[in-house]
């Protein structure tokens, strides 16, 4: 079994690309805008969850202009429930420097595509290729785990000599595509849905016949990573403090997870034990009626598992909230207007549930 040459392996995949690609709402589009939302919307997304926040956030900011004049808080807001919302804040600040810097013209240029906030090799590679034809190569987990299992390569992916290698081989495939959009689209499509990390359908693949990790059965073990991600356990406990018909909600502005968005005041400890309320009431004659919600609701991020708790509290008119700007004290019937965080929507949606039952 003999290694590919390039220029096959790349007939090989497009033959396949045009046979089986999978339709989604922003493939074929030109518009360097539009592109880059759907690249960055699926950065972190599966692309079943992204299509619809696609189809949405467009319809709402359909052009560059629209999403730099827009605040900040409807963008989340339209953002909320994709999570990673650094992403928001990136192409709404990325958006304003566009009109600011080019006119409201996305930039043509690779270089000056990577120098917008947030946008890494990757997305400027797919703008650059996706808008305006241009051989740059995507390299993302799809791409690494193709090309590792091709050429059973062993290098690790996340290191520096395997991140610098395989964007290497990668620019040297996309030389030999005529149109390096629909090969970067057809690469990463290939590994998502043939060459997938799990159970590839190995027999169905056009690229069996000279496949190295095939040949040499390594396949279930490409692509290698050196390092082992490890998550920070946190633990959030939030109160909900209500007020004569009001509740105080937070806007998180400190530089951490969720910047920007809306919490309830919160303490956080080293582990699951409920904190000492004194923190946040000095004064705990204040406090009417105090419950303690049992459940215990997760959440999964990248580098942190999040563990939270939710406390209810009715307190007098005696009480007063701290002077903070971040404080806020509303209408509970209008805490939809604000963007939570995931695991305290989920807080309140089980509220409303059983509020209904």
């Amino acid at each position: 079994m003999a290694k590919p040459k390039t220029p096959q392996f790349v007939s090989s995949l497009l033959l396949w690309f045009e046979q089986s690609h999978r339709p989604m709402p922003w493939k074929g589009i030109e518009d360097p805008y539009l592109i880059w939302l759907s690249e960055v919307i699926l950065q972190q997304t599966r692309v079943n969850q992204g299509w619809d926040y696609y189809i949405r956030f467009k319809d709402r900011f359909p052009n560059i202009e629209s999403l730099a004049t827009a605040s900040i808080e409807e963008v989340l807001k339209h953002w909320e429930g994709l999570g990673y919302y650094t992403r928001a804040r990136n192409l709404h600040a990325s958006a304003q420097i566009i009109m600011e810097k080019h006119n409201g013209i996305f930039p043509d240029n690779y270089e000056e595509i990577l120098a917008l906030k947030g946008v890494g090799k990757y997305t400027a590679a797919a703008i650059s290729s996706f808008a305006f034809a241009q051989a740059y190569a995507v390299v993302d987990g799809n791409v690494y785990r193709v090309l590792s299992r091709l050429l059973d390569n062993h290098t690790p992916t996340d290191s520096l000599e395997g991140k610098k290698l395989f964007e290497q081989i990668a620019n040297e495939y996309i030389k030999f595509a005529s149109e390096p959009g629909i090969y970067n689209q057809a690469i990463m499509d290939f590994g998502a849905t043939v060459c997938k990390p799990s159970n590839p359908l190995c027999n169905i693949c056009p690229m069996v016949s000279y496949c190295q990790a095939f040949k040499n059965n390594t396949v279930n073990i490409l692509p290698i990573k050196s390092k082992k991600l490890v998550r920070k356990n946190r633990y959030f406990h939030y109160y909900i403090i209500q007020q004569e018909g009001k509740v105080y909600i937070q806007q998180r502005m400190h530089k951490d997870i969720w910047h920007l968005l809306f919490q309830f005041p919160y303490i956080e400890t080293e582990n699951e034990l409920e904190p000492d309320k004194s923190v946040i009431f000095i004064d705990s004659k204040s406090i009417i009626k105090y419950t303690s919600d049992k459940k215990l609701y997760k959440q999964t991020l990248t580098h942190q598992n999040i563990t939270a708790k939710f406390y209810n509290l009715s307190v007098n008119t005696n009480w007063e909230a701290p002077r903070d700007k971040s404080w806020r004290k509303i209408d509970y019937k209008n805490i939809g207007n604000f963007v939570f965080p995931r695991i305290i929507n989920e807080y309140l949606e089980l509220q409303l549930i059983e509020a209904n039952n």
